[in-house]
């Protein structure tokens, strides 16, 4: 029997394939969940594949605080070339020989970009500088000078070291690499800065994301694998993670009696238990229906967004 045409609400983790923006991706799944209304959780670049976050219908109104989780990437970085977007889609810009560098100087350069760090973002960026995209300012032949920002890196390790040959012949190596880091933190900014470290300059040449807060790849699904399930008219449909089990994976919860649920969806600021975990916590009510989004202020749960 033909399934019934519904708009699924809740979160789709999808594994981004390269050379599709995050935008290109929230565009697809528009047409497959029949909505308008969906977003994403922080951007993929193009080059980069994996874990992209998206939010249906109600869902939208998690992913703001979703974006602010840390993530997780796999990647490559290529050092003795340096680009101007600071990745392999930019236009190299200085070329120097990188073999010969010492493990022992890597782990040292890794171990300064590492922990609670200040970093320049890249220029070609989405970051607003006086209302407009670094990006176009770049495109616009502007200077753009981007100011550090506070990020941590919790994890930066170093899994192999190869010597090889650029395509123009320049001797470079490549390091895998794997990254956790807080919102916000840019990792062609941190094969940059390492290659500059070096004084040998360096470049992104791979890059997977394969967390996000809690939602890693053995979640995700690509988009043929997405578009098949909708498609199957005898199966389940589009595979949605509920909006309940997606903020119980995300955020502290906070089971509330029926009085404090009550009180909760009718806009009062009931007393909060203290979480360890800070941050937003997820409430449900007493049938384990999710809520709101709410957040400690002076000790009363001040809601961040109402689902209940």
């Amino acid at each position: 029997m033909k399934r019934e045409s519904n708009k699924p609400g809740g979160l789709v983790i999808v594994d981004k394939p390269a050379g599709f923006t995050s935008h290109d991706v929230v565009a697809k799944m528009r047409g497959m969940a029949r909505t308008r209304r969906v977003g994403h959780a922080g951007t993929l670049d193009p080059m980069a594949t994996g874990v992209l976050v998206l939010g249906i219908e109600r869902a939208t109104k998690l992913l703001g605080h979703l974006a602010l989780t840390e993530k997780e990437y796999v990647g490559t970085i290529r050092l003795g070339q340096t680009t101007v977007t600071d990745d392999a889609e930019g236009e190299i810009t200085a070329s120097k020989a990188a073999h010969g560098i010492s493990r022992e100087d890597i782990d040292a350069g890794v171990a300064e970009l590492s922990g609670a760090i200040m970093q320049v973002p890249s220029k070609v960026s989405a970051i607003k500088i006086d209302g407009k995209r670094s990006y176009s300012r770049v495109r616009d032949g502007e200077d753009v000078e981007i100011p550090a920002r506070p990020v941590t890196v919790s994890s930066f390790v170093v899994y192999s070291v190869t010597e090889t040959e650029a395509e123009d012949g320049t001797p470079v190596t490549d390091l895998l690499v794997s990254v956790e880091c807080s919102s916000g933190t840019y990792i062609r900014a941190l094969a940059r800065d390492l290659g500059a470290g070096l004084g040998v300059g360096g470049h992104l040449t791979a890059l997977r994301r394969t967390r996000v807060g809690p939602y890693k790849l053995d979640r995700a699904r690509t988009l043929e694998q997405l578009q098949a399930a909708v498609d199957d008219t005898e199966g389940p449909g589009l595979p949605v993670m509920p909006i309940g089990e997606a903020a119980a994976a995300a955020f502290t919860r906070w089971d509330v009696a029926e009085p404090q649920a009550r009180l909760l969806m009718n806009g009062a600021r009931i007393p909060i238990p203290r979480f360890e975990a800070g941050g937003p916590v997820a409430a449900f009510g007493p049938d384990g229906t999710f809520l709101a989004l709410v957040e400690n202020q002076g000790g009363k749960a001040k809601s961040l967004a109402v689902f209940g």
